[in-house]
């Protein structure tokens, strides 16, 4: 009986001291490390929902851009901060997930040090074809490629990043070959596929979405598990063919592990809000980007689940980034 009320006036102590952090947090600014350059999507999203976290958490929440690497380089400054909810993380599917698989040495653990928050956004990307490609529909492109292997080049915007690996696995599930063409991002990828340079392309949203309303590119699919409101008339990969197929793009906020759960949640709390908020999901899906809050264990569950997953497309891929 002394054990239990022991063990119960311990548990009291720490939900009180927990409490009492979640009330007086925060107290100064906090630093929103983001690793992305300033005008891409993560970036974006983050400065549309800083203004609403400023007012509701009484502290400005300044944002620093470290890309690079991969964003390793930013996450790696998260995952060395004190871990005491003033320096937070948004990285995206590539150092959260892929990167320790594509790079031979890693400055984090990400199963190690972080505490995952939210996620923010999700990104679905479209597999385009020039209109000369003799297919309209991603089951005429499939047997094409496999009636032809290696004829066919497929462009994506850089090697590592998540359409790359979204055309990898299309190209694993598909049994076809394509020979792969590295870009600097979405949109010079697009261009070339617009001007008939390479026949094929896995580009984001925004890149593509005009073209394919005017008819001047073939959308065959998108790579997210539902339909996208700006594309209704296209299906999914799954839909078309390649059941179970998934490979979206997506960021979110992570802090240093041991970062105590009360200020996660608060953060979580605050951060869910602003992205539920009508006028910030509109613009969001302007970007061509889609709001997905999640609680921090789900959030959790999916980097792991999408580091298993993509750690098998790598590898059957034999892919590597030189670091």
């Amino acid at each position: 009986m002394q054990y239990t009320r022991r063990a119960f006036a311990a548990l009291a102590a720490a939900l009180s001291s927990s409490f009492a952090v979640a009330q007086s947090y925060p107290d100064k600014p906090i630093r929103m490390v983001v690793t992305f350059p300033p005008g891409g999507s993560a970036d974006a999203v983050v400065r549309m929902i800083v203004p609403r976290l400023n007012d509701k958490l009484g502290q400005q929440v300044v944002v620093d851009n470290r890309p690079g690497a991969g964003g390793n380089i930013g996450l790696a400054i998260v995952a060395k901060a004190p871990p005491d909810g003033y320096t937070l993380g948004v990285g995206a599917a590539g150092a959260l997930s892929a990167n320790s698989s594509l790079y031979a040495q890693m400055p984090f653990d990400v199963q190690k040090d972080f505490k995952p928050v939210t996620m923010l956004a999700a990104i679905p990307f479209v597999l385009i074809g020039h209109p000369s490609v003799p297919a309209k529909t991603q089951q005429e492109l499939v047997a094409y490629a496999k009636a032809n292997p290696g004829k066919l080049s497929i462009a994506h915007g850089g090697n590592g990043t998540a359409m790359h690996l979204s055309a990898a696995l299309f190209s694993q599930m598909a049994d076809v070959k394509f020979v792969e063409v590295p870009y600097k991002g979405s949109g010079p990828a697009a261009l070339d596929v617009l001007a008939g340079t390479v026949p094929l392309a896995v580009v984001d949203l925004p890149a593509a979405l005009q073209h394919i309303r005017a008819g001047k590119l073939v959308a065959y699919a998108v790579t997210s598990p539902q339909r996208l409101p700006q594309l209704p008339d296209v299906p999914t990969a799954s839909e078309a063919g390649l059941s179970g197929y998934d490979s979206t793009g997506w960021f979110g906020v992570v802090a240093p592990a041991g970062t105590p759960a009360a200020i996660v949640n608060k953060l979580n709390a605050e951060i869910t809000a602003a992205l539920n908020d009508e006028a910030i999901k509109t613009s969001m899906r302007n970007l061509g980007v889609e709001p997905a809050p999640s609680k921090p264990e789900a959030f959790d569950a999916y980097i792991r689940s999408e580091n298993t997953k993509w750690a098998r497309v790598i590898r059957q891929a034999g892919i590597k980034i030189d670091q």
